[in-house]
């Protein structure tokens, strides 16, 4: 009978809804390079200037047909857009190297998570793998002397499904790879 309730309850319940991207100023839709869509977007103080600023990640509308992870991912534009007096935005970065294709996350399908953003740091976070998971957290901050982005920290776990707790954490940060600014990184190069 329990059995039979809990099954009812699970059928009833609406499923969860996926997340809803803020609507963009009309000075940055107008920025967008055409043939894209927004895949996700994230405002917040990239620049520590107060502003509102905003980190934007675009697909191509038939990725799934034209990517292909292992000879020609199709490319997922990262763009920042830093605010100005009068609620205007300029386009001050674009990495093309910075997100996952659609089918770089293998089993588990689109590895891309979603944006995280917090006074002048930024984050690309992924999730990915089948039996074997990962996840990697690709961190940038705002460097106030080159007025651009730098490589902060790449990390990433490895686990198995059926044994999550006795996965393996690794990190490098700029003590291990210098000075890589976002238009440098490449997620595709190990």
């Amino acid at each position: 009978m329990l059995l039979l309730y809990c099954l009812s309850l699970l059928l009833s319940a609406t499923p969860p809804q996926a997340p809803s991207t803020p609507a963009l100023p009309a000075a940055i839709r107008r920025a967008l390079p055409a043939g894209y869509e927004v895949l996700d977007a994230v405002q917040g103080d990239l620049n520590r200037d107060a502003l509102p600023d905003w980190v934007v990640v675009l697909n191509k509308p038939d990725e799934k047909q034209t990517s292909d992870v292992v000879d020609h991912p199709t490319k997922r534009p990262l763009l920042l857009f830093v605010g100005g007096a009068g609620g205007s935005y300029t386009l001050a970065a674009r990495s093309d190297n910075a997100v996952y294709c659609v089918d770089c996350g293998g089993m588990m399908g689109d590895p891309f998570v979603g944006l995280a953003v917090k006074k002048g740091y930024f984050t690309v976070e992924h999730y990915g793998g089948s039996a074997h998971r990962w996840t990697r957290y690709v961190t940038f901050r705002y460097d106030a002397a080159s007025r651009s982005w730098l490589l902060h920290r790449d990390g990433n776990e490895r686990f198995h499904a059926l044994d999550p707790e006795h996965g393996t954490s690794t990190a490098t940060t700029a003590k291990n790879f210098g000075r890589v600014p976002l238009a440098k990184f490449n997620i595709y190069q190990e």
